[in-house]
């Protein structure tokens, strides 16, 4: 699997969790504490192989990408924070609802802006080769991943 279908499929995932917390009753506070927790293993995993691995390369080898890394780090930097929060909060905390909906707002953001603007350009320049590579490394890196939001790159910037 390449980096970016890796990518892609992680993103769908999430989207799906997202969906599923939409569709929770409102006081359906255990299954949403559940998907919560999924979301927060999903996103800090997809995050860590992100400012590990798939950013510093798309840096390094398509150039013109480099602003795009910078904003994407500071967009995780917004959603580790929420994540971290959300771990410790509540479901039954008034603003628990709230805050989810915020982070499922700048994450599908996130996700438009990366697999429309640049996902393509990065394939362009990189080819098959490098990204089948790029996406068996990642797919590694998954089981090194913190189980800390806190933990990741874009929450020390």
């Amino acid at each position: 699997m390449d980096a970016i279908v890796l990518l892609k499929d992680d993103h769908k995932t999430v989207e799906k969790l997202f969906k599923e917390f939409e569709k929770a009753g409102e006081k359906a506070y255990k299954e949403k504490q559940r998907i919560v927790e999924q979301v927060i293993r999903e996103l800090t995993t997809h995050a860590y192989i992100e400012e590990e691995i798939f950013y510093p390369t798309a840096r390094q080898d398509v150039p013109d990408t480099a602003e795009h890394v910078l904003e994407s780090v500071e967009e995780h930097h917004v959603v580790v924070w929420m994540l971290s929060e959300l771990r410790d909060l509540d479901p039954q905390d008034e603003r628990y609802d709230a805050k989810m909906t915020v982070l499922m707002e700048n994450v599908r953001h996130h996700v438009e802006e990366e697999e429309q603007e640049w996902f393509p350009q990065v394939r362009e320049a990189m080819g098959r080769n490098k990204l089948q590579e790029l996406g068996e490394r990642m797919e590694k890196a998954k089981a090194d991943a913190p189980d800390n939001p806190l933990a990741l790159i874009s929450a020390r910037k």
